[in-house]
């Protein structure tokens, strides 16, 4: 006997990991799948746009420049609002793992529900969607420190133009932790729709990769062909066009 599968449910079977794997795999590697079949995602894209943007900021005045302060800080007020909510769903989903056998049997009602799922698997699933929001809430810290840390180089650069070697680079490095602070953030988010698809397993495993595809094309449509695609790729091509600012 395997070790490890002593510990697992045992009505758990080969299509309940093929859908907790699914959901890691296309979670996990959403950005490199994106590069290989398209153009990377949205963010990758727009990263020379917030290069662009950063070297125009130190061409301004210093007095100038307190538009770019009040975007910086709405993006830092959405994410501790995502932080925050994410926070109080895992805290009642540790409630609801402390109280499973209630939960448990409070869910035998609900037509939707996989009847035959014994309560060590419910208990699985359970912790899986915890282990999916607490992934999402590291995530959002994560991208609020980062955050922090953009406010810091930003506070740091030239206050004259980027006419110099440094202080282009200074510029482009504080656009590099910007667009490493909106991965993270993006990775918290897109944890949101893969946490729904993880909520089919309840339904039975088929369902679960059933959702987790379909959610998958979602994105993925989002990423490559939506209205909003087109125009940021058609936005960053011009930008590309013009050259150095």
């Amino acid at each position: 006997m395997n070790p490890f599968t002593d510990y697992l449910p045992l009505d758990f079977g080969l299509a309940h990991a093929t859908a907790i794997g699914l959901i890691v795999a296309l979670w996990g590697f959403y950005t490199p799948i994106l590069r290989l079949i398209g153009r990377g995602s949205l963010n990758s894209q727009l990263h020379v746009v917030r290069m662009r943007w950063l070297l125009m900021h130190q061409s301004l005045p210093r007095e100038n420049r307190l538009f770019d302060a009040v975007l910086l800080g709405h993006i830092s007020s959405s994410i501790s609002y995502f932080g925050s909510g994410t926070l109080l769903v895992l805290a009642g989903l540790v409630g609801a793992l402390a109280n499973v056998n209630s939960v448990y049997l409070l869910t035998r009602n609900l037509a939707f529900i996989d009847h035959t799922m014994s309560l060590q698997l419910f208990t699985l699933c359970v912790f899986l969607l915890s282990a999916i929001l607490a992934q999402c809430f590291f995530s959002f810290t994560y991208a609020l420190r980062k955050l922090a840390y953009t406010f810091a180089m930003l506070g740091g650069l030239p206050a004259g133009r980027a006419e110099t070697p440094e202080a282009r680079v200074m510029g482009e490095q504080s656009a590099v932790v910007l667009t490493e602070a909106v991965r993270s953030i993006n990775t918290g988010i897109r944890g949101y729709y893969y946490a729904v698809a993880a909520m089919f397993m309840f339904a039975g495993p088929h369902i679960c990769i059933a959702a987790t595809l379909a959610i998958t094309a979602l994105l993925f449509y989002r990423q490559l062909f939506s209205p909003t695609a087109a125009a940021i790729a058609r936005y960053v091509d011009t930008l590309k066009g013009l050259g150095s600012p």
